[in-house]
């Protein structure tokens, strides 16, 4: 049987938003100061360009659809971008670590980190935690400055956060407050762009209800945690054998009695869609895909960073559509 692999198709080419590599400035942005945004990201660099449009020059560290974030260690050049942005955005949590020691080490004073606006992320607003929980919080930070984590992740938190709608409006409206304190001309500017892009986010939301509406509490299997907050806001429950997927997100080989029992949960009917990252893989997640096609279980491709041709709304619209599809 051959695998139903649904790939995210392109709904609308980019149009006029400057990233790396082919980033720039006008005579506007030269008028403003030659304010610049950085972002570690196509991603977020493509939210902020959508912000300022023409008014500020953004440019995006990882720009290619084939970097790993992971794995990606900043150069000389990178840091002097850092070390010159009058605006840095960044996942934050562990996701692209080079971005965080390049702040740390620049000390930029304006910041918008992606995670901190995340619900479920430590020390969020609403978010609870007891002393222990707190004090475990401040180890990994303290492990963090000294380098003794590899990635820096926070244990039991999803940190692809831009694969939750409601997190990037409120990093878009951080965005705007942030360059409209350094562009105070453009302020107006600002806030219109970004209220029409908060627009079209609360539209993707609107499809994920839609697919709640219709799927809530039906099954999906992760093969890497990337995809998790979409899923759950589709209604979905998360079975995900436990282990899976935080081992093949740290590069590290999976239990043998973790995979059988993965592949037994896919085999006997308990998944009825598989959620596989494209930008990871290994012997262990070719095992689980294989026994996807062989039961039936349609897979969705997902990545970690902004295809060629996309901006994040139509990106995720297609995610989001091919879940949609695989469920139907």
């Amino acid at each position: 049987m051959t695998r139903r692999v649904l790939p995210v198709i392109s709904l609308i080419a980019l149009s006029g938003i400057a990233l790396a590599g082919c980033a720039g400035t006008d005579a506007e942005g030269a008028e403003s100061g030659g304010v610049t945004i950085v972002a570690s990201t196509s991603v977020y660099a493509d939210l902020a360009s959508a912000v300022v449009g023409d008014a500020v020059e953004v440019t995006a560290i990882i720009d290619s659809a084939t970097q790993d974030p992971h794995e990606y260690e900043a150069s000389a050049r990178d840091q002097l971008a850092v070390d010159e942005a009058d605006l840095v955005i960044l996942n934050g949590g562990g996701y692209d670590h080079f971005m965080e020691d390049a702040v740390a080490a620049a000390g930029v004073a304006h910041v918008v980190t992606a995670v901190e606006y995340n619900h479920d992320y430590p020390g969020a607003e609403g978010e609870e935690h007891s002393e222990d929980e707190r004090a475990e919080d401040e180890e990994h930070a303290e492990d963090e400055e000294h380098g003794e984590h590899e990635h820096h992740h926070i244990e039991g938190f999803n940190e692809h956060v831009w694969y939750d709608p409601h997190t990037i409006v409120h990093v878009v409206e951080a965005i705007a407050e942030q360059v409209g304190e350094l562009v105070p001309d453009e302020v107006e500017a600002f806030e219109a762009n970004a209220a029409e892009l908060i627009a079209q986010i609360e539209g993707l939301e609107t499809s994920l209800d839609e697919i709640a509406a219709a799927h809530e509490g039906e099954t999906v299997f992760f093969t890497e945690p990337v995809g998790g907050y979409l899923a759950a806001a589709a209604g979905l429950d998360d079975i995900t054998t436990e282990g899976f997927a935080e081992a093949v997100e740290e590069g590290q080989d999976v239990a043998p009695a973790t995979l059988l029992a993965a592949t037994e949960s896919i085999s006997g009917g308990e998944v009825d869609v598989i959620v596989a990252n494209t930008q990871t893989g290994g012997p262990e997640t070719q095992a689980v895909l294989d026994a996807a096609e062989a039961a039936g279980v349609p897979i969705v491709e997902y990545g970690e960073t902004l295809p060629d041709g996309e901006t994040y709304v139509t990106w995720m619209q297609a995610n989001i559509d091919a879940l949609a599809d695989a469920l139907a």
